[in-house]
């Protein structure tokens, strides 16, 4: 698992759903976009929305930090149509192994955010996994990822 913090809460994505992370870039803003969309980059010849994790989930943007990165993710969306997706978030420096046998129900079903799933204990803490399956709600796939269909990531 990928771990990552938004404030100073820890959070994780399964590895297998991580391309590549990469530094912080320019982005390109998106008017009209709710808040929580970074924006907007050329990766690799493609144009891929950025999802800034620290304000979809806790309200305030990723700081500017050395470590405050983007994780690329191969976004299944609708109908199983796969296509890029960029996720910011802040303090991406570590990996950690842990079978699914100690994922833990959290305990508190959160119908605005499904995409907070269950707990690890760790001697760092709590870590919630994110559910990158229900990050995106339909609507939001509809207007972030058009070309859902054909938007595969790019290969090196």
């Amino acid at each position: 698992m990928l771990i990552f913090y938004v404030g100073n809460d820890l959070y994780a994505l399964d590895s297998s759903q991580v391309v590549e992370v990469i530094p912080r870039v320019s982005l390109r803003k998106i008017h009209q976009a709710p808040d929580y969309v970074a924006g907007l980059f050329n990766y690799r010849g493609a144009i891929v929305p950025v999802i800034d994790l620290c304000h979809l989930i806790q309200g305030t943007p990723s700081r500017s930090h050395l470590s405050t990165r983007i994780i690329m993710v191969n976004y299944v969306g609708k109908n199983n149509t796969q296509c890029c997706l960029g996720l910011m978030s802040e303090r991406i420096t570590e990996t950690l192994k842990k079978p699914d046998t100690e994922l833990v129900d959290a305990g508190v079903q959160m119908n605005d955010a499904p995409y907070l799933g269950e707990m690890i204990m760790d001697e760092k803490g709590m870590i919630q996994r994110i559910r990158l399956e229900y990050l995106l709600s339909e609507s939001q796939q509809i207007y972030l990822l058009p070309g859902a269909d054909n938007q595969k990531l790019p290969t090196n």
